[in-house]
C-alpha cells in the first residue's frame, strides 16, 4: 500500500491545520452577531438597507468560490496546491475588517449603505481566499475515513474554542454595561476596538495554519491537470461534474436549509439577547465558556460515534437536536408560561445549560458534515479521474453563502416589518414588538429546520461504499505507481462504475 495511505498525520499538523478555523471563526463572528446590529443600532441604517449590503457582498462572495476553488485545484507552486492563496489572504482580510467598524461620522445613510457594501464585499473576498483552500486541504491532507473526522475535529475544536474567547473578551473588556446602565452594545466606541482585536486574531491563526501545514505538502496527493484558461465555461464544467453525485446534491441541500435557518437565527440573534430575553453582557459573556465544556467531549467522542455509525444516520440525529436546542426556550416563551421571567436566575441557568447542550452537539454535526464532504472528494475522484477538493468546497461555500445571503435579507425586512426601533433602549419597546421578534425567529427556524433533514434519506455514501472506493483509488494508485502495471493502470468509465 502506498505510503500516502498508511503514513499516520501527525499530531502537529492536525493542531496546525485546525488553528486555521480559529482566524476564520472570528470573522464569522464579527459579521453574524456585530455587523448588523452596529450599522443598525449604532449608526442608524436601517434594518433592509443593511441587510441587502451584507446580501450583496456574501453574494459577490459566493460567485468567487468556484473560481478560488479552481484556481486552488490547479496551482502549482513549491508551497502546494493550498497554502499560497491561504498566505496571502491574511492581512488583506484583517485590514478590510479593521476599515469596516471605522467608518467617518455625520455622513447619509446612504454612505453607510456603500461603505458597508464596499468593505463587507473586500473582507468577505479574502475570507474566500482562505476558506476554500482550507477546507480542500482538510480533505486531502487524510485519506482515511475516520481520521479525516480527527482532522476536522480539530478544527471545529478550534473554530468553538476561539469564537467563545473572541465573544468572552469582547463582553468583558469590550462591551460592559456602562456605569449609566445603557447596554454594553450600544457603545459604539467599542465597535473599532472590536474590529482592530479581531484581526490581529485573523493574521495570527491564518500564519499558524500555515506553518504548521507546510511539512505536508511533500506528502499531499497531486494531480496534473491539462492545461486550460481561468474561465467560466472551465469553472462551471468542474462544477458541473461535482454535481454529478447524488450525495453531494443531497449534502448541499441539507446545508441550504440549515444555513438559512441559523443565517436567520444569526440576524436576530443580538436582538434577542438585548431585548426578548434581557441579558446584559455579563450574562452574555458565559454562554460560550459554557458551551466549551461540552466541547471536548465532543471531539473524543464523535471519532468513536462515527466508527460506530453511519454518517448519515449520526448527521440526522445530530441535526435535529441541535435545531431543537436552538429554539426550543424561544418556543416555550412564547406558547407557555413555563419559563422564569426575564432577570430571574433560573431562566439565565437554562441558558448556561442549553450552550453547554450546543456545545456538546453542534462541533459533533459540523465535524461529521465536512468529512462526509471528504468522502464525495473520494467519490469523484473514482468517477472522474482527478483531485477536486477545491471545487467541492468552493461549491459547498458558494450555497452556503447563498443561503447566508438569502437569510440575511429576510432577517433584515422582517426586522422592518415588525417596525422594530433602532437604537432604543432595553425595556422601551413595545411587548407586541418584542413577541412578534421572537415569533419570527423561533418557530419558523424549527419546522423548516427539522423538515430538511430528510434530505439525508438520499445520501448514499454509507461506510462501506467509502470503504471499497477507497480501496479501489489505493490499487489504482499502485498500479499507477509500477512499471509493470502503469500501461494498464487507465480505467474505464464503466470499469469506475463498476463498484
Amino acid at each position: 500500500m502506498s505510503e500516502t495511505t498508511t503514513r499516520q498525520l501527525p499530531f502537529s499538523s492536525k493542531m496546525g491545520f485546525g488553528v486555521g478555523q480559529l482566524g476564520e471563526g472570528i470573522t464569522m463572528v464579527v459579521f453574524g452577531t456585530f455587523t448588523l446590529f452596529f450599522f443598525n443600532q449604532i449608526i442608524g441604517v436601517s434594518a433592509t438597507l443593511t441587510a441587502t449590503a451584507l446580501a450583496i457582498a456574501i453574494g459577490f462572495d459566493a460567485v468567487s468560490d468556484p473560481i478560488a476553488g479552481s484556481i486552488s485545484d490547479r496551482l502549482k507552486s513549491r508551497w502546494g496546491r493550498r497554502l499560497p492563496l491561504m498566505a496571502s489572504s491574511s492581512v488583506p482580510l484583517a485590514l478590510s475588517v479593521i476599515a469596516l467598524f471605522n467608518p467617518p461620522s455625520g455622513m447619509h445613510e446612504l454612505f453607510y449603505f456603500g461603505w458597508l457594501l464596499v468593505f463587507a464585499i473586500l473582507a468577505r473576498l479574502f475570507l474566500t481566499l482562505y476558506h476554500v483552500p482550507h477546507m480542500a486541504l482538510g480533505a486531502e491532507i487524510s485519506s482515511d475515513y475516520t481520521d479525516r473526522t480527527r482532522v476536522f475535529s480539530y478544527s471545529q475544536a478550534f473554530s468553538t474554542l476561539g469564537t467563545a474567547a473572541f465573544a468572552f473578551l469582547m463582553y468583558t473588556f469590550v462591551f460592559p454595561t456602562p456605569e449609566d446602565g445603557t447596554h454594553g452594545l450600544l457603545r459604539a466606541a467599542g465597535y473599532p476596538q472590536l474590529a482592530a482585536i479581531a484581526a490581529v486574531g485573523i493574521v495570527i491563526s491564518i500564519s499558524l495554519c500555515v506553518w504548521g501545514t507546510l511539512k505536508e505538502v511533500p506528502y499531499m496527493p497531486v494531480w496534473e491537470p491539462e492545461p486550460e484558461r481561468l474561465g467560466p465555461r472551465r469553472v462551471w464544467r468542474e462544477v458541473r461534474e461535482a454535481l454529478g453525485s447524488r450525495s453531494y446534491r443531497m449534502l448541499l441541500s441539507v446545508m441550504v436549509v440549515t444555513l438559512l435557518v441559523l443565517g436567520i437565527e444569526g440576524t436576530f440573534m443580538a436582538y434577542l439577547y438585548v431585548h426578548f430575553w434581557e441579558l446584559d453582557t455579563e450574562q452574555m459573556r458565559w454562554l460560550g465558556p459554557v458551551g466549551l465544556v461540552g466541547l471536548p467531549i465532543s471531539v473524543m467522542v464523535i471519532p468513536q460515534l462515527t466508527k460506530r455509525f453511519d454518517k448519515r444516520r449520526l448527521m440526522a440525529v445530530l441535526g435535529a437536536c441541535v435545531i431543537i436546542n436552538m429554539n426550543i426556550l424561544i418556543v416555550l416563551r412564547l406558547f407557555t408560561d413555563l419559563l422564569p421571567e426575564n432577570g430571574e436566575t433560573l431562566l439565565f441557568a437554562l441558558f448556561l445549560v442549553s450552550s453547554f447542550v450546543g456545545g456538546l452537539l453542534a462541533p459533533a454535526m459540523l465535524v461529521t458534515f465536512n468529512s462526509m464532504f471528504a468522502d464525495v472528494a473520494d467519490e469523484l475522484e473514482y468517477r472522474e479521474g482527478v483531485r477536486q477538493e477545491g471545487i467541492i468546497y468552493s461549491a459547498r461555500s458558494f450555497v452556503a453563502k447563498a443561503a447566508g445571503s438569502l437569510a440575511t435579507v429576510i432577517g433584515g425586512i422582517a426586522l422592518d416589518l415588525i417596525s422594530f426601533p433602532r437604537g432604543a433602549a432595553v425595556g422601551d419597546i413595545a411587548p407586541e414588538t418584542i413577541y412578534h421578534l421572537g415569533l419570527i425567529a423561533g418557530p419558523p427556524a424549527m419546522i423548516i429546520g427539522l423538515a430538511g433533514l430528510s434530505f439525508y434519506l438520499w445520501y448514499d455514501l454509507s461506510r462501506e461504499r467509502v470503504a471499497e472506493i477507497a480501496e479501489a483509488l489505493n490499487q489504482r494508485k499502485e498500479q499507477a505507481a509500477s512499471p509493470e502495471t502503469a500501461p494498464h493502470s487507465a480505467e474505464s468509465a464503466s470499469d469506475r462504475g463498476a463498484i
